[in-house]
C-alpha cells in the first residue's frame, strides 16, 4: 500500500517571506488558504495584473503587497518559500527550477511533481490546529475530512488547551511524571472524541 511520507510542520509565516507568482483565481485561492490560517503572513503577490477580489483581499492585510510586474528572477531574493500559479506552465516551471536552485520551497499549483509542500486541509479551533494531507491524490477527500473534524471538535476544546497549559505549569516531579499526569486528564478527551465519531458515522 502506497504511504503518505511528507512531514508535517507549522510556520511562523509572520517571520518568513512567501512569494506568490499570479494574480488570477489560483493565485486568489492561496493568498485566502494562507491568509485564513495566518492573517499576518508576510506575502508578496507578483502579476501583471490582479482580479478585483484578490485586489480587495490584499488590501484588507497591511503584511501583504501586489507588485504589478511579471515574474523576474531577482524576486526570489531573501525569501523562504514560493507558490507559482500563473496560466504559463512554462513560467511556473522555470520558477520551481530557479528555487531549486536558490534551495526554497516551492509549490506550482496543480502540479505535484514540482511541489516541495502541499497546502493541505487545516482545521483551526483557537490554540487547537490539525493539518490534513492526502498526498496531493485528492483535496476534495481532504475538504471532507476537515468539515468531519470541525463538527466533531468542540469549539471549548480551546478553553480546555488553557486550562490544561496552566495546570501543566503548576505539576511537579519529572518530565515523565507530568507526561503521566496529562496522559491521564486528556484521556477522557479521546474517549470524548471518539463518541462523538461513532454518533457522526451513525447518522
Amino acid at each position: 500500500m502506497e504511504r503518505n511520507e511528507l512531514y508535517p510542520i507549522f510556520l511562523k509565516l509572520q517571520n518568513l517571506s512567501t512569494l506568490i507568482v499570479g494574480g488570477g483565481n489560483v493565485g486568489l485561492e492561496k493568498l485566502s488558504f494562507l491568509l485564513k490560517s495566518s492573517p499576518n503572513a508576510i506575502v508578496e503577490v507578483v502579476a501583471p495584473r490582479f482580479l478585483p477580489e484578490l485586489e480587495t483581499l490584499a488590501a484588507s492585510h497591511l503584511s501583504v503587497k501586489l507588485t504589478y510586474k511579471k515574474f523576474n528572477r531577482w524576486m526570489l531574493r531573501k525569501r523562504h518559500m514560493v507558490i507559482a500559479c500563473t496560466d504559463d506552465l512554462k513560467v511556473n516551471k522555470r520558477i520551481y527550477d530557479l528555487c531549486r536552485k536558490r534551495f526554497l520551497i516551492c509549490n506550482i499549483a496543480d502540479t505535484p511533481p514540482l511541489c516541495d509542500y502541499y497546502l493541505g486541509g487545516i482545521v483551526t479551533k483557537g490554540n487547537v490546529k490539525i493539518a490534513i494531507s492526502t498526498n496531493g491524490k485528492s483535496p476534495t477527500t481532504a475538504k471532507r475530512l476537515r468539515e468531519f473534524f470541525e463538527e466533531v471538535i468542540p469549539d471549548d476544546i480551546n478553553k480546555m488547551v488553557e486550562n490544561l497549559n496552566e495546570y501543566r505549569k503548576t505539576l511537579k516531579g519529572d518530565f515523565e511524571e507530568k507526561v503521566q499526569k496529562m496522559n491521564e486528564i486528556t484521556e477522557a478527551l479521546k474517549v470524548s472524541l471518539a463518541s462523538q465519531g461513532g454518533t457522526e458515522k451513525n447518522t
